[in-house]
């Protein structure tokens, strides 16, 4: 099935984006993370069509060049958020279903969060409910795993992940949809997602209200970055049916990794509504 490529206006920016799948399929809206565009979904929209879902992926705020505002602030959860009801509103979609992996796990749980009458239902990727990760760094590993955090909102991250070619951006993803962000300004404006929750006031930058919408926690056992508790944990902060599913000796780039894995949890949960 054919993947359309649409460029949609909302507000003063302007995003690109992958429409896939039956006109009248039920909407799935996958949100990518760092340092991926849209594409790290490719192995997987495919199989979502043969299960009659319709897939809407777009270049995340910052990854569509026409999207790429200067202001450090102007990549806060909230706006990110917004950016996909503004995509959602422009397409004429009522509500539907969200997927997110890593970063974008983060956009899809304030997603759903703050405006449950858009959403059916959220399957988060390897990132846990923002309330389950505060808790797992007091309570396990996670602050040392999330330390990496600390290198990405230095002033000279851009300098160390683009050195030798971008060998270490190059190196952290298994497939060609880190390519777009070897180039510095598109880089920079990832980054600032960082930036902009991960300094100041983080508790309130991630804070994010219980989900209504039922959701499934997908969490490779593998993952270097996200630990169980954080994932697993995340049942507390869900009002309604909950499914925890971990993948055994797959890292944190599920998408890539176990496109068949995801696809399966996605049409699962597509099919509880």
């Amino acid at each position: 099935m054919s993947i359309e490529h649409r460029t949609i206006t909302v507000g003063e920016l302007e995003f690109d984006v992958r429409i896939g799948g039956p006109d009248n399929g039920p909407t799935v809206l996958l949100l990518h993370g760092f340092p991926n565009t849209g594409a790290c979904f490719d192995t997987v929209v495919g199989r979502l069509h043969d299960s009659g879902l319709r897939t809407i992926v777009p270049d995340q705020r910052g990854y569509s060049p026409a999207a790429r505002p200067d202001e450090v602030d102007a990549y806060q959860l909230r706006h990110l958020a917004s950016d996909a009801v503004g995509i959602l509103d422009a397409l004429g979609v009522g509500y539907t279903m969200v997927v997110g992996h890593d970063f974008g796990s983060l956009v899809a749980w304030h997603l759903a969060g703050h405006y449950p009458n858009r959403v059916t239902g959220l399957v988060a990727v390897s990132v846990g409910h923002p309330s389950a990760i505060a808790a797992s760094l007091a309570s396990s590993d996670q602050r040392g795993r999330s330390s990496y955090i600390l290198d990405f909102v230095k002033p000279d991250a851009e300098d160390t992940l683009l050195a030798d070619d971008a060998k270490i951006l190059r190196e952290l993803v298994p497939d060609d949809s880190v390519l777009p962000l070897t180039e510095r300004p598109a880089l920079t404006a990832a980054l600032n997602w960082y930036r902009a929750n991960f300094t100041g006031d983080i508790k309130a930058n991630l804070a994010c209200p219980p989900i209504e919408a039922p959701t499934t926690v997908l969490w490779g056992d593998g993952d270097d970055a996200l630990g169980r508790e954080q994932a697993q944990g995340s049942s507390r902060f869900v009002y309604s049916d909950y499914r925890f599913a971990a993948l055994e000796g797959v890292d944190h780039w599920i998408p890539q990794n176990a496109p068949a894995a995801l696809a399966s949890e996605i049409a699962l949960r597509s099919a509880l509504w």
